[in-house]
């Protein structure tokens, strides 16, 4: 027993023992992880030199020659033909030689710019570390780490790609450089060759400029106000952004402090001059011929916003601006907003955009009257203004076919309303026109219903369509559908030019693309976005053209010879502080608008006063269509040699004609000014056809006689007592070889006609007309009455005595009979009485030569009423 359990034990060990694995070494472990990450090291350090190599070989080589020129861009016009601008003509520099730079000025830009500059061996470590840290936070390019070394190379080499490969070959450079010239000799390149803004390059030509002084003249906060102009010369620039100028300036200033350059004492004495006291602009230095500026201004704008492009760049890189500038429209633009003829007055002012409708690339902007004297002065175009009606088609009317599919029939009452705060709402002429149709509403550009459409609509939604027509606004109030907010030509030009595009929105651009000296070349890529549906903005536009044919444009000064148009007008007042103040009538304008597009361009157009100078407006003259004349110039002059084509009616829009008052199918007793045509999207037209109008009964019995004694025709008629209080009559007669002629309109059922002709046949006509409805009428009935000739007179023959006498006696008419003693003729009084019952019973009658008339021996009259007769509706 013991020995069997031993060897049960034993055997249990020695399994034991065979199962069990020897351990590996830890140390051999991280020796096999060193050697493999050494060999990858070595390798990706071989690559990295490679890669180092390959650009550093590519980089360009120094060319002594371009050290000191700085290039400017050149801009391009839509048809790629390049245009002379203060950007392009002769640089203004005066060259300065180191020695005549005054320390100081030296200091104020070494502070701010490159601190270490003669320390460092044209790039600078430590600074590049900061640079590090901030593009490892906010993504690489997010800081730079250049020196004024680095900077002189990129200017005058590179282009401005912030890539890494871009800023290895700037180091390169910049380390090459510092090979081969001294720290003065490149502080002097750099100094002369940076760009200050209003076609200034260089330290001596800025300081002539903008202080009118010399180098060696400059205070300490003079020079600070300088250096600290190129970072970005157009914000930056004293005379235009003072406040803006003034911050920058004070940061040089303590990077001065910082930098041992200035005590703390001369730092706050510098720091208190304010700005505005520093500058005096030489006005002989600065270039008086800025050609198409305010056009160049938006460029500049534009190209400064391009991700990979400084905006010190734009003035020495050399680069090519491709822009859509249209040479012709813009001159014309130009001599337009300098016709004082064009304007109320001396002090009014303008701004123009004019755009392609399909593209919103800008053609053209008008910016101030007077021309320009200088860059980024301030521009009308591309300013906000107040809109004022203009706004109706983005905040009301737009959003109502889009969101609920109005039709232009859908009907709005123009009556006394409040906004929803309960402030009410006035019409420019403080009256209501009651019941009408969005379209009428639009073209009369009626306030009510205006904002009774937002408020249908509801604010939110209104907004959020103006917002993808390129307008936004701080709140979503109802009173922006009247203009109250503040908008450029610039944006209202894109927003409409949507209209004309089907619904498509395109943001509005001058550039194109940047191309750089050495093929590089920046796609400008711009929001474009269906905005609404097709139907939304062909409806829009089909009604915007009544505005000039029978609403607020209808005077003919914004129309275009041959070019169909789609406009709105726009106004606004003054507030009721300004009246009092300054004595404005109450119906003066301040902002006058219009905007309009053809198929092929869009422009916005606007007039108005600048904040100020109110009180030497004269407000005698009360003219205020300035807009919409200067409108119709500058649009008739940029469509010479244009192609204008209608705007095209999608499938998704029908057009339907419908009773005025119901929106319904006419009926076949509609009358025909009642009706309409409007259109309607697709599948929502009416369908039903209206029960509004009736037929009108005709009149009966019409009869009509010729009654002899009183030499007149009289004629009646009958119609249902019940029917009476509804209509009238429309009595007519057509006289011989005439046309029917309307005698009068009236409630009774009888007439009589005076002096008819003898021999002569007439035709009266009556007609029952509604008394509600102009165009309702009945059937019209005829009758027709002749009257007797007149009986030709007998010769006299011989007779006897007696029947001489009594011949004799009878014809004398009116004569009396003076023989008491003579007997009565037998039956003569018989034969009157006959013939006066003949007459009363419509019978032929053939008179008695002794009776007292002397007609014709006929008479016939028709009493039966005749409706097949012939009409003529010429009233004669």
């Amino acid at each position: 027993m013991t020995e069997e359990r031993y060897s049960r034990q034993e055997r249990k060990k020695q399994t034991a023992n065979k199962s069990a694995k020897p351990k590996k070494s830890k140390k051999g472990i991280w020796k096999k992880i060193m050697v493999a990450l050494s060999v990858f090291l070595v390798v990706l350090l071989i690559a990295g030199a490679f890669s180092v190599y390959a650009i550093m070989r590519d980089a360009p080589e120094i060319d002594r020659d371009q050290l000191i020129i700085a290039q400017n861009p050149t801009i391009m016009d839509v048809n790629d033909q390049e245009v002379q601008t203060s950007l392009q003509g002769a640089e203004d520099r005066e060259y300065v030689n180191i020695d005549d730079i005054p320390p100081l000025v030296r200091e104020a830009f070494i502070a701010v710019e490159d601190v270490r500059f003669y320390d460092h061996f044209g790039v600078d470590l430590r600074r590049i570390g900061g640079a590090v840290m901030a593009n490892i936070s906010d993504g690489f390019g997010a800081e730079g780490a250049s020196t004024i070394t680095q900077q002189l190379v990129k200017n005058l080499y590179l282009d401005f790609d912030k890539s890494i490969t871009r800023k290895l070959q700037e180091q390169y450079m910049a380390v090459q450089l510092e090979r081969q010239f001294t720290k003065d000799q490149i502080l002097e390149m750099y100094l002369n060759a940076i760009y200050f803004g209003a076609g200034k390059y260089g330290v001596g030509t800025a300081a002539d400029y903008y202080l009118s002084k010399s180098l060696d003249e400059l205070t300490i906060e003079e020079a600070a106000l300088l250096a600290g102009i190129p970072q970005r010369p157009n914000a930056h620039n004293p005379i235009n952004n003072p406040e803006t100028s003034e911050n920058r300036r004070n940061t040089v200033i303590n990077r001065m402090l910082s930098a041992g350059f200035i005590s703390e004492a001369e730092a706050e004495a510098a720091r208190s001059v304010p700005v505005e006291e520093s500058v005096n602009v030489n006005t002989s230095s600065s270039d008086n011929g800025y050609r198409f500026q305010a056009y160049i201004d938006q460029v500049i704008e534009e190209v400064e916003a391009v991700e990979g492009v400084e905006i010190s760049d734009i003035y020495t890189s050399g680069m090519t601006i491709y822009t859509n500038l249209d040479p012709d429209i813009q001159a014309y633009v130009e001599e337009v907003m300098n016709d004082p003829g064009n304007f109320r007055d001396e002090i009014q002012q303008g701004g123009i955009t004019i755009l392609d409708t399909e593209t919103s690339q800008v053609h053209a902007i008008g910016g101030k009257r007077g021309g320009s004297t200088g860059s980024r002065e301030f521009s009308f175009a591309t300013a906000p203004q107040e809109i004022g009606s203009t706004a109706k088609p983005i905040f009301s009317y737009g959003p109502g076919i889009e969101y609920n599919q109005w039709s232009t029939w859908h009907q709005f009452t123009d009556e006394p309303h409040e906004y929803s705060s309960g402030q009410s709402i006035n019409n420019f002429d403080r009256s209501f026109m009651g019941d009408m149709t969005m379209r009428e509403a639009l073209y009369r550009s009626r306030n009510i219903p205006a904002v009774k459409a937002i408020q249908e609509i509801g604010p939110n939604e209104a907004h959020q369509f103006a917002e993808r027509l390129g307008i936004f606004t701080e709140e979503n109030n109802e009173s922006h559908a009247l203009g109250a907010n503040q908008v450029s030509t610039f944006d209202m030009a894109a927003s409409y030019a949507a209209f004309g595009n089907g619904g498509t929105f395109n943001e509005p651009h001058t550039v194109r693309k940047v191309a750089f000296p050495d093929g590089y070349e920046i796609e400008i890529n711009r929001d474009t976005h269906q905005a609404m549906e097709d139907y939304t903005a062909y409806m829009m536009t089909d009604m915007l053209k009544d505005v000039l044919t029978r609403g607020t444009a209808s005077g003919g000064q914004a129309n275009v010879q041959g070019v169909p148009i789609a406009g709105k007008t726009g106004s606004t007042g003054f507030d009721q502080d300004n009246r009092d103040r300054f004595n404005i009538p109450s119906g003066a304008i301040k902002d006058s608008w219009f905007i309009g597009y053809s198929t092929n361009l869009t422009a916005a157009v606007w007039t108005g006063y600048d904040t100020g100078r109110e009180s030497e407006i004269n407000w005698g003259n009360t003219d205020y269509t300035h807009a919409r004349s200067i409108f119709g110039s500058v649009m008739t002059r940029a469509h010479d040699g244009r192609t204008a084509s209608d705007f095209s009616r999608p499938d998704s829009v029908v057009s339907v004609a419908v009773e005025k008052s119901t929106g319904l199918l006419p009926s076949d007793f509609t009358p025909d000014n009642e009706i309409v045509t409007e259109l309607f999207v697709r599948g929502t037209e009416p369908s039903e056809e209206s029960e509004e109008f009736f037929e009108v009964e005709a009149v009966s019995g019409l009869t009509a006689e010729y009654i002899e004694e009183e030499d007149l025709i009289f004629t009646e008629w009958q119609y249902p007592d019940e029917l009476l209080s509804e209509v009238s009559f429309r009595l007519e007669v057509q006289e011989p070889e005439q046309d029917f002629r309307e005698i009068d309109t009236m409630k009774d059922m009888q007439y009589q006609f005076s002096g008819p002709l003898p021999g002569e046949t007439y035709t009266i006509r009556v007609t029952a007309v509604s008394d509600e409805f102009d165009d309702i009428e009945s059937e019209p009935q005829t009758v027709q009455v002749t009257i007797p000739e007149e009986e030709p007179e007998e010769e006299e023959e011989d007779l006897p005595e007696d029947e001489n006498n009594n011949e004799q006696n009878n014809n004398d008419i009116g004569e009396p009979n003076n023989d008491e003693n003579t007997p009565e003729e037998p039956g003569n009084g018989d034969n009157q009485n006959q013939n006066q019952n003949q007459n009363n019973q419509n019978e032929p009658q053939n008179n008695d030569p002794e009776t007292e008339t002397s007609e014709s021996d006929e008479a016939v009259e028709t009493s039966e009423s005749n409706s097949e007769a012939p009409q003529n509706e010429n009233n004669g």
